[in-house]
């Protein structure tokens, strides 16, 4: 008698439709390719249908598999959502409290506040995501963003905008000291590019390169934020930050006016699910204070110089 099938023989199903292959779906799973091949017989002997086609190029969806897999699909999308709510559950009777916010913002900004907060709440346990993912609050995937955004917030999350996202050009006081400052299109012809940030940021970033000539300038790329602050603070050469972070950093200089054409703003936000949390309402008027706070003290006593303003990539 054929056993009745698990949520685990659906994951390998996915995976091979994703795949197109045991041997791919296999090393996904982090299982052999023999046991994935076990799992998708199995599944179709308790279903009594056949779900692929075995090919010499691989696994290929038969009719039923393709009428099955968004039923799979959203039978994954539950799973994870259960599992990330129970975690949220397990953080909040355990006193933890997730927060995920992109690389520069979490080690330049969040990292020393939270000492503080730790030295006054020492109960609180927190977790500091940096991870490029974006993580869905509504789901228990964390509790607290740092998030910068133009978009609609989904609903169900809740929170307090900061201020504009805005980014430009930065070099460090030696680079400029060896190098000069910068301060138009035509000088930086003569300036070293460091690139990179990795995803959207790069997108836009290369984006207005290429518009402005720049592009081949680029001698150095990094693959994530935090990169591009190491890069340039090592005296590389000339790149892009977030004003909030470089605005707060004796040792940058802004070589150009940020990006104006953009509708992006931080937000600091929670889930309705969670916001009568203490402690993770603690901790997001923890934060909204100190980030109030260092907008205050550094925005923008700054005289930049008057052109040219970058412009967002279309």
């Amino acid at each position: 008698m054929a056993r009745e099938p698990e949520w685990s023989d659906w994951r390998v199903f996915l995976a091979v439709a994703k795949h197109g292959s045991t041997l791919g779906a296999g090393k996904a799973l982090r299982m052999s390719q023999s046991t994935a091949a076990r799992r998708i017989t199995a599944l179709e002997e308790a279903l009594a249908v056949r779900l692929f086609e075995r090919r010499a190029q691989g696994y290929r969806l038969t009719d039923a598999g393709e009428a099955v897999l968004p039923l799979a699909q959203a039978l994954e999308g539950a799973a994870v959502a259960a599992e990330g709510r129970a975690r949220a559950q397990a953080r909040a009777l355990g006193g933890t409290v997730r927060i995920t916010s992109e690389e520069v913002f979490a080690v330049t900004l969040l990292t020393p506040w939270l000492r503080e907060l730790h030295l006054a709440h020492p109960e609180i346990r927190i977790e500091l995501d940096s991870s490029r993912e974006l993580r869905d609050l509504g789901a228990g995937e964390a509790d607290i963003a740092l998030r910068s955004t133009s978009k609609a917030q989904p609903e169900g999350l809740v929170g307090r905008v900061l201020q504009g996202d805005d980014w430009a050009l930065y070099c460090s006081r030696d680079y400029a000291a060896q190098h000069g400052l910068p301060h138009n299109r035509h000088d930086l012809l003569h300036h070293n590019i460091i690139g990179g940030g990795g995803g959207g940021l790069w997108r836009v970033y290369s984006g207005w390169l290429e518009e402005m000539g720049l592009l081949d300038r680029v001698t150095m790329q990094y693959d994530g934020s935090n990169g591009l602050l190491s890069g340039i603070k090592s005296g590389l050469g000339v790149g892009v930050l977030p004003c909030i972070v470089a605005r707060a950093d004796s040792d940058l200089l802004q070589c150009l006016r940020p990006m104006s054409q953009h509708d992006r703003k931080l937000w600091l936000l929670t889930h309705e699910r969670v916001r009568h949390n203490p402690n993770v309402r603690l901790v997001a008027d923890f934060l909204y204070e100190r980030l109030m706070r260092h907008i205050r003290a550094t925005d923008p006593a700054l005289n930049p110089p008057p052109e040219p303003v970058l412009r967002a990539a279309p």
